[in-house]
């Protein structure tokens, strides 16, 4: 089977497990089990439009509305392995250039569209997982015109010396289709940062208990919590819920709990 393997689709979540949807957890948010499936389905590729059109180098796109961003934080067990708010600074990518240092991790953002992630390799270029492809690309080109930040510290690892992260991405140039190892742009720059195999599809075995959690904040008091066996899963969902926003995200669970209310509710009569 090789490193290729299908995409994975998300199950609608009134398909999927749930674990007592009206209770609270002891992180104040209900708990809902994910499941992905594998799938030959196309999915929206890093770079597309809602409505899957690839978007020319430099071409205008729509503003990034931070406000509409999904926080999140990511568990392993009881230790957390990523996280994310909206108070993190978004630049131009001709103002990020001024900041970039050789093996920083770029993540390029646009209202409607998967995050797209790279590592700055210096001399103004990346190297990024784009259309199936490893490429070394001017970050300016790379960029598309999306907002973009500088995103070291939102994995929680021990990141490896920038000269090993450079050469790490470098080497990878020019792979394609069946030679690559990671199912989205952020699984191959995280790897490229962090080395560890989790990042890399098939990195984990997926049986047992699910000892990943994603908390997604609601508000500041509450938040939901979904549970996955393996990190590459939960890469898949979270950029998933950046895709459809802070708004459709949370109104997608919300019109899940109402499913489930109903249906307790028809078992109870």
């Amino acid at each position: 089977m090789g490193n290729q393997m299908d995409k994975l689709s998300h199950l609608s979540y009134a398909e999927v497990p749930t674990v007592d949807p009206a209770g609270l957890d002891l992180d104040d948010g209900p708990r809902i089990g994910v499941s992905y499936i594998f799938s030959s389905d196309d999915e929206l590729e890093d770079g597309c439009a809602l409505d899957g059109s690839e978007k020319e180098p430099n071409q205008e796109e729509e503003h990034f509305d931070q406000r509409d961003e999904v926080e999140c934080s990511v568990y392993h067990r009881e230790e957390c392995i990523y996280e994310r708010t909206r108070l993190e600074e978004v630049y131009s990518p001709e103002n990020l250039l001024n900041k970039c240092k050789a093996g920083d991790l770029v993540e390029f953002v646009a209202s409607g569209q998967y995050p797209h992630w790279a590592v700055y390799v210096g001399d103004f270029q990346v190297v990024h997982l784009h259309r199936a492809e490893v490429k070394n690309s001017f970050l300016t080109d790379a960029s598309q015109g999306r907002r973009c930040r500088i995103v070291n510290d939102s994995y929680k690892f021990k990141p490896l010396g920038s000269d090993m992260v450079v050469q790490n991405a470098m080497e990878q140039v020019g792979l394609k289709d069946r030679e690559l190892s990671w199912r989205n742009s952020e699984c191959f720059a995280a790897w490229c940062r962090f080395g560890r195999r989790e990042f890399k599809m098939g990195g984990e075995i997926r049986i047992g208990k699910q000892p990943y959690r994603l908390k997604v904040f609601m508000s500041d008091k509450h938040s939901h919590v979904l549970e996955f066996q393996s990190l590459e899963d939960v890469i898949t969902e979270k950029r998933r819920n950046d895709h459809l926003g802070r708004t459709a995200a949370l109104r997608e669970l919300a019109c899940h709990y109402r499913n489930v209310e109903e249906t307790n509710l028809l078992f109870f009569f």
